[in-house]
């Protein structure tokens, strides 16, 4: 029997192994809803930026920032609406969008490949607030800050971030 359609999913943040929602990637490939592909790299460049709590976010503005590197995932349907929950996709934290990717060193293959971006009511905005000046990559240190909201609305904590002065 034919394996289930799979969604190739770019990983660039708390999903990639070694940090803290790792775990949930690590659970889909236990129960075969996943398997790691390897690193990859945003084939054209986007902005990434860390925001409050340490939080990672893809800004989806082509040709800004950097050729983001992360992980590749084919993920199965059901493990989708798992890290769709995570990502807190249905509540406008993140909505995942399609983007083109290539292994690292193989930038003449492009894959297509969907990725989870700062939802568009605060992406550019929290791009702005952060100076348009984003990472290449989400790594050991980033994404050390406390990473539970502090008002209990993450959206809320963004909104503050995003017009406070400081």
């Amino acid at each position: 029997m034919a394996e289930a359609s799979r969604t190739l999913l770019f990983c660039n943040g708390t999903l990639k192994q070694g940090h803290q929602n790792h775990f949930l990637m690590q659970d889909l490939i236990r129960k075969k809803d996943a398997n790691f592909l390897g690193p990859y790299v945003i084939h054209q460049s986007h902005p990434l930026v860390i925001g409050p709590h340490g939080i990672p976010y893809l800004i989806n503005h082509p040709g800004c920032g950097h050729r983001v590197k992360g992980e590749l995932y084919p993920v199965s349907a059901q493990g989708l609406v798992r890290v769709d929950e995570l990502e807190g996709t249905s509540i406008g934290h993140y909505e995942r969008l399609p983007i083109q990717v290539c292994e690292e060193g193989k930038d003449s293959v492009l894959v297509a490949a969907q990725g989870y971006f700062a939802h568009r009511s605060f992406g550019e905005k929290l791009w702005e607030r952060k100076g348009k000046v984003g990472l290449a990559e989400f790594g050991d240190k980033e994404g050390k800050e406390d990473g539970a909201p502090g008002s209990g609305s993450i959206l809320h904590d963004i909104a503050s971030f995003i017009t406070s002065d400081d």
